[in-house]
């Protein structure tokens, strides 16, 4: 009998640590809602839209001033030399190769700059998050944003609370 209870109370020891485990605290939060809804982001977007319409319109000026030039030249064309119709179809090209690669540049720039301006407020977000998940006590936080990994979202959602100390 000593033995069955030495060997509960062992069992019981070993046990014990594991139901506290099973206690652990999980909270969950939709980032991309967060994200979008952040000032400093909703800023940020105005801002690249604002140089992606500069963009746009320095595009469209080089491509009507193309379409002039070529309709110009075409209308004039009987009337020149083949040295002349030459020169300027090589024109022409130079000038649609530059408005191609100005094109190419100005995406890549807006990736850029909305890299750099986004990163920083992505890393606010989640230090945030952090902030607010391990002052509450939250061991995992799962991201319950459409096509995240979350099946159930039933626990803590962190949203206002991390909105508040974001300060919005």
């Amino acid at each position: 009998m000593k033995h069955f209870t030495t060997l509960i109370v062992s069992f019981l020891l070993l046990v014990a640590p594991l139901s506290l485990e099973a206690q652990t605290k999980v909270a969950h939060i939709n980032t991309q809602q967060l994200i979008s809804e952040m000032p400093e982001v909703i800023a940020a977007q105005n801002e690249l839209k604002k140089l992606e319409e500069q963009y746009a319109k320095e595009l469209e000026t080089s491509a009507k001033e193309f379409q002039t030039k070529a309709q110009s030249y075409q209308g004039d064309a009987q009337n020149q030399t083949d040295l002349i119709n030459q020169q300027r179809q090589v024109e022409l090209q130079e000038m649609q190769q530059r408005i191609q690669e100005f094109r190419e540049t100005a995406a890549q720039e807006l990736q850029k700059r909305s890299a750099e301006m986004m990163r920083p407020l992505y890393e606010k977000a989640r230090a945030s998050i952090e902030k607010v998940a391990a002052a509450q006590g939250y061991q995992y936080v799962l991201d319950s944003s459409p096509g995240g990994s979350v099946i159930m979202a039933s626990g803590k959602d962190l949203m206002a609370d991390v909105k508040s100390d974001l300060g919005f």
